[in-house]
This record gives C-alpha cells, sequence and structure tokens, in this order.
C-alpha cells in the first residue's frame, strides 16, 4: 500500500511511435523501482504529440506491453487523476498558456528558418545531440514576439542565456554541467506546424503533474539543461533527474523502435518472461542509488 503522504512522484511517459523496446522497457523499470521504493506515487502519460508517427495500435500495446512487464501505476488515461488529462493532445490549453507566459517574459522569439537553412549553416551535425545547432539567424526578432496573440505560423525558439553554466546533479551520472550558447543553443518550443515541441510539453506537464523525479534515457542530458532553463523561465521549480545509461546492439548502436526483434511484443511472442528480463535489468543498472 503506497503512503499518502509520500512526497515523491515520477512518472512513465511513452511515445506511441513504435512498439517499445528493451531500452524503454529498462528505463521504465528503473521508474517504477525508484517510486515503490520511495513509498511514493507513478503517473503515467501518453505523449502523443508526433501525430505523423503516432498510432492507435501503439498506445494499446504500450498499456498491455508495460501491465505484462508487472509495472503499475496510480494516475494516467486509465486510471484517471487530479492532475489530467494524462494524454499530450488534450492538453493545448496547458501548452498554450505557457506559451504567453515565454512571450510576455521576454524569452522566446519567433523563427521562420527551415531545416534546410539550418543545415547549410552548420558544418556537421553534433553526433549524440538530439536537435540541430541554432546559428541564432532570427534573434533579432526577440522584441517581435509581443506582435503575437498565437504562435501560429512559425516556430518559436526559446533565447539561451549565452555564456551562462547550467548545472544539475543526476541522480545516476552525479554533477552535469553545461553552457549556454556552447553546449546548448536557442532551441524550438513550439514548431511551424502548431504543435508545442518536445521540450516545451514535458516541462509544462512535469510542473502541472507535480512530478519530483524525472527517470529516463542518457540521451536526453543535454535536454535536461534546456528543461531547466524553461522550468526557471515559467517560474517553477526543476524535478530531480535520473539517468539511464542506453542499452545497445551487438553494434554498439542504442536500441531504437526499428529494433522490432527486441520489442517487448517480439520478446513475449518469442516466450521471454517477463520475471527475466526484470531480472536482467536488476543486474544491468543500479537502480537504487541516490534516491535520498
Amino acid at each position: 500500500m503506497l503512503n499518502a503522504d509520500s512526497c515523491y512522484r515520477g512518472r512513465l511517459a511513452p511515445s506511441p511511435t513504435g512498439y517499445l523496446h528493451l531500452g524503454h522497457a529498462r528505463t521504465f523499470w528503473v521508474a517504477y523501482q525508484r517510486a515503490r521504493t520511495a513509498n511514493g506515487e507513478l503517473v503515467f502519460r501518453n505523449e502523443d504529440l508526433d501525430f505523423q508517427r503516432a498510432r492507435p495500435e501503439f498506445v494499446h500495446a504500450m498499456f498491455e506491453d508495460l501491465r505484462w512487464l508487472g509495472l503499475v501505476w496510480e494516475e494516467g488515461p486509465d486510471a484517471g487523476g487530479a492532475f489530467g488529462p494524462y494524454v499530450q493532445s488534450q492538453r493545448r490549453n496547458f501548452y498554450l498558456d505557457a506559451w504567453r507566459k515565454l512571450r510576455d517574459g521576454g524569452f522566446i522569439y519567433p523563427c521562420s528558418c527551415s531545416r534546410k537553412d539550418l543545415e547549410r549553416a552548420l558544418e556537421a551535425p553534433h553526433e549524440g545531440d538530439d536537435e540541430l545547432r541554432y546559428p541564432g539567424s532570427c534573434r533579432s526578432r526577440i522584441n517581435e514576439a509581443g506582435n503575437w496573440n498565437s504562435p501560429v505560423g512559425v516556430s518559436w525558439r526559446f533565447q539561451v542565456p549565452d555564456g551562462e553554466a547550467i548545472a544539475f546533479a543526476d541522480r545516476y551520472y552525479g554533477r552535469q554541467e553545461f553552457t549556454a550558447g556552447h553546449d546548448v543553443s536557442d532551441f524550438l518550443i513550439w514548431r511551424r506546424d502548431d504543435v508545442p515541441a518536445y521540450q516545451l510539453a514535458v516541462v509544462v506537464d512535469d510542473a502541472a503533474m507535480r512530478i519530483t523525479e524525472v527517470v529516463r534515457g542518457a540521451d536526453l542530458l543535454k535536454s535536461t539543461a534546456r528543461q531547466i532553463l524553461l522550468f526557471r523561465a515559467l517560474g517553477q521549480q526543476p524535478p530531480q533527474f535520473f539517468h539511464c545509461p542506453l542499452l545497445r546492439d551487438e553494434h554498439n548502436v542504442r536500441l531504437a523502435k526499428r529494433h522490432d526483434a527486441l520489442s517487448l511484443r517480439a520478446l513475449r511472442d518469442q516466450g521471454e518472461s517477463p520475471a527475466s528480463l526484470r531480472q536482467r535489468f536488476a543486474d544491468e543498472i543500479e537502480w537504487g542509488r541516490a534516491l535520498d
């Protein structure tokens, strides 16, 4: 039985853009274990803003596969809760409110650069980063932001404070530090197709759902620096972070949803048991560190 007074709140936040693979499963298992060890609560959030790739069958599969693995949660689309809706495509008003706050605070600006424009401005992509480095072509438009009543029509970027060190204590990897303008450049918070970007949506949702610790893959360490800036601009306290080492295939390539043979669905069909997977995850990662 969970302690109703526990202040720990974790989350599971899968995207229904493919079948969950072993890497997802291990990260979500760690999130589940840390919530249980803290006698806390776990929130399930369906991050379905990638409308081009999200599919109803993947929504069904992620619920089914995580339950098969033995995970349970206290709040979510299927369980209800005080901080819903727990589906991102139903939370647009929350994101619009945040966009207005960032606009009024002078933190964001409209950007008309295309992806091709960005690629031409760079010598090469930055390996391991999750978005292209932005050269600042539209930064001078920061004073135009107040003229926009809605984000429709262009992309919107957050202006990072160049030269500032953004540091945090990761609960797995220890101290992390990134320099704004060098390690992270002005990043998208609203896309040209009128969809809130990942960075904004997860910050708004984690704050609104009172998440106290985010457990996710190590590929998002740099995103944490961006999100700390957003939390600060929105007047919110960032949660703690626990970044799990990535699972890799035999070629040392990190697992992705294209690895169909390593999806939970395929492993189930092959006769793999939830208990054996959970034991494998326990052997691979020290999930209990730095919980206090």
